[in-house]
């Protein structure tokens, strides 16, 4: 299978698509203001201790505190500069961090205490009204290697199947690790030779060191360490195993591409493209129509059957329908075809809307048992290689399925939409920056052809009083960028999600 990244570069947004034969299969998009701080890892102060969740609430310096579950919690942290510090392993924890954590089932009362500083890494991003959920067990993740310097555990990648590779990891780690770090081997790290796994040990370890001096250094709530953008977050995770080539339609971002590849992973041979094409990057390669589906609740699938996605509060639902599909046998053949074929295009829209948490899945109800465990058997076996854990359970009488997903980011639909002001939240519209980019891009693409001097934009009233209040900058940049005068237009007759681009020539 041929895999692309394509990476579309803005004044505002950066876009990451892995495109699998020509199908978009996952999208990353990071905007200026709005950063994914997952992997970050900060000094916080302890809010609450709340008992009877066995949780804690803990200020990082976001606008919502940052959930901490007890499971979550080094057993003896040894962190916090106000407490003595013990011998552990003949190293003073001071010194080296190393956490004692072999004690369990102690109540969290037992473990925080309001006031205390504390380091901890987020492991979820903040979704909605919710905060971000954080961990003190803290992974740093490299191109090959993964280091947990809380915990003495070594794991190799189950896509590295060969025994004699595992063993051969392994007693690297053994002989090399000078602490009793622990340590996972991603699938990259596969055939790698000792010399440059054993480099990049050293400078995980070089960043935690790092990590560990800045949180004696500085007072709560401060950020300790931050993940890279998003862009070079696909070079480390995606880029390495997943994708044979990079394209991206940004020339800035080509020369740090390139530079982030000679200084970091300077042995990757992998095709790093610069798009010049006239027209539009996503346009080009037929992604931005698959994003626009990608918000639609009705997805059709090619016997004519669909699926019906709704978001909840609480869960996910989808629901599959024969559609104008009438079959060619049997009524129960032709309702098993559908949901054979709904469960494809329902691993792809999952993968691709990044949906997460409690999902039921409202098959067609068949009457063959037979049947029935083959859609189950089939769903199972299109997920075993989504890289977020899933658990599936069979299918009930009739005919639903219930499955769970792990959910670190927002979905798709989260990130790109609003809640809609004309249904109260029942619906979604564009949000404003989306629209904006949507307006952008028009305006790029009007901008070819043009032979006036001016851009006239004729938008809603609330979307144009957005743009001049707040985006008025990106205007100002385009125009200068153009040599031609953007007028915005209010026309209170159009949707929200409504616009207009005309020229005017002067004479």
């Amino acid at each position: 299978m041929y895999k692309e990244l394509i990476v579309n570069v803005s004044e505002t947004e950066t876009r990451v698509a892995l495109v699998e034969d020509g199908n978009i299969t996952e999208l990353f998009i990071e905007r200026g203001d709005e950063e994914n701080i997952t992997g970050n890892i900060y000094k916080g102060t302890v809010q609450r201790v709340l008992p009877g969740m066995q949780a804690a609430f803990v200020d990082i310096g976001l606008k919502q505190a940052a959930f901490l579950y007890v499971d979550d919690v080094i057993k003896k942290q040894n962190l916090d500069e106000a407490e003595p510090p013990e011998k552990v392993n003949g190293l003073t924890d001071k010194d080296d961090f190393v956490p004692n954590n072999t004690q369990r089932n102690i109540p969290i009362e037992q473990l925080l205490r309001e006031g205390q500083q504390i380091m901890v890494q987020v492991v979820k991003a903040p979704i909605g009204t919710k905060g971000a959920r954080v961990s003190t067990y803290i992974s740093i993740p490299g191109r090959y290697l993964v280091l947990m310097p809380n915990v003495d555990h070594i794991g190799i990648s189950k896509r590295i199947d060969a025994d004699e590779e595992r063993i051969r990891l392994k007693t690297l780690i053994n002989e090399k690790r000078k602490v009793k770090y622990g340590y996972i081997f991603r699938t990259a790290s596969e055939g790698i030779d000792n010399d440059q796994l054993k480099t990049e040990m050293d400078l995980l370890v070089n960043s935690w060191e790092n990590i560990k001096k800045r949180y004696r250094q500085y007072s709560a709530p401060y950020t300790l360490h931050r993940d890279l953008k998003v862009t070079f977050r696909a070079i480390r995770d995606l880029l390495t195993h997943e994708a044979n080539k990079l394209i991206i339609d940004s020339s800035i971002g080509y020369e740090s591409i390139n530079s982030f590849l000679r200084k970091i992973m300077p042995e990757l041979k992998v095709k790093v493209e610069l798009y010049e094409g006239p027209e539009p990057i996503y346009d080009f390669f037929n992604i931005e129509g698959d994003i626009s589906r990608a918000l639609k609740k009705k997805v059709w699938l090619k016997s004519g059957g669909y699926i019906v996605i709704e978001h909840t509060e609480a869960l996910t639902s989808i629901d599959v329908n024969t559609g104008r599909y009438v079959g060619k046998q049997n009524f129960e053949e032709t309702i098993f075809k559908t949901n054979m074929e709904a469960i494809k295009e329902i691993a792809y829209q999952i993968r691709l809307r990044n949906i997460g948490g409690i999902i039921i899945l409202d098959f067609i109800d068949m009457e063959s048992e037979e049947n029935k465990v083959k859609v189950f058997e089939e769903l199972k076996d299109i997920f075993k290689n989504d890289k977020s854990k899933t658990n599936i359970l069979p299918m009930s009488e009739i005919g639903l399925i219930q499955m769970t997903r792990k959910r670190v980011r927002q979905s798709l639909n989260k990130v790109l939409c609003d809640n809609c002001p004309n249904c109260s939240g029942d619906g979604f519209v564009l949000s404003r920056k989306t629209i904006l980019q949507k307006i952008l891009r028009e305006i790029r693409r009007f901008n070819r052809d043009m032979a006036g001097h001016e851009f006239l934009v004729r938008v809603n009233p609330d979307m144009a009083d957005y743009i001049v209040k707040e985006e008025s900058n990106i205007i100002l940049r385009l125009e200068n960028e153009f040599g031609k005068h953007i007028r915005i237009q209010k026309n209170a007759d159009f949707h929200i999600e409504e616009f207009e681009i005309t020229e005017k020539i002067h004479y």
